[in-house]
């Protein structure tokens, strides 16, 4: 992708903007003992996915409301020790406010809230989990806020770091950069490139991100 041909950036939340991994696996793992399954098979399957799309996966006949506040108990105590990955806050605020979203699996409230205890923006676009009929690795997340910034999904760059993540911004049609910090490089192939941390994507993105005071569309 060429300097300029970039619009809007598309960011996904946890294991790109803040480091929640380790803690996203002792939740998961926590609820799997809890229902007497496979932990480690529990959190494979939860990568980039919306947290219905995975009860509905892993235990369709239960309850989700349910399920949904056991985890919401086991997340809160996991949420104080969450931090910003190093070099997000300065990547967000290099970034025009209207270049840029957030799509996540995350619910509306807990991603604004995050995003927030962490000290990093809240963007006006965010495209969370109650916003989409389909979660990743369908496309409709980034399509929805590309459209919300009023930007070709061809001139966005997606920033992910699962791999039905990417399938979710190739999909869409975007450019997508892969950030190898909860899955190895040898699983990320089907980006565009992949950066061992999001300071590196950073510094690519720097190439060719839009420059402040372009209204959208203009030039190119």
């Amino acid at each position: 992708m060429g300097q300029h041909t970039v619009e809007a950036v598309l960011f996904d939340v946890d294991g790109v903007l803040i480091d929640t991994a380790d803690a996203h696996g002792r939740v998961w793992r926590a609820w799997a003992r809890l229902h007497g399954l496979d932990p480690e098979a529990v959190r494979r399957a939860t990568q980039g996915r919306r947290r219905t799309d995975i009860l509905r996966l892993l235990v369709p006949g239960l309850d989700p409301a349910g399920e949904h506040l056991v985890l919401d108990r086991l997340m809160a105590v996991e949420e104080p020790g969450f931090r910003a990955f190093d070099g997000a806050l300065a990547l967000l605020r290099s970034l025009p406010p209207h270049r840029w979203a957030v799509v996540t699996s995350s619910r509306a409230h807990p991603t604004a809230a995050r995003l927030a205890r962490t000290g990093l923006p809240v963007p006006g676009v965010r495209v969370c989990a109650e916003d989409v009929r389909v979660g990743k690795p369908s496309p409709e997340g980034y399509l929805t806020a590309a459209a919300r910034l009023g930007v070709d999904p061809a001139r966005c760059v997606v920033v992910e770091d699962s791999p039905a993540g990417v399938e979710a911004g190739l999909a869409a049609g975007c450019t997508v950069y892969a950030v190898a910090s909860t899955h190895r490089p040898a699983e990320l192939t089907r980006a565009d490139a992949c950066f061992p941390s999001l300071r590196e994507a950073g510094r690519a993105l720097a190439a060719v991100h839009p420059e402040e005071g372009r209204p959208p569309g203009d030039g190119g």
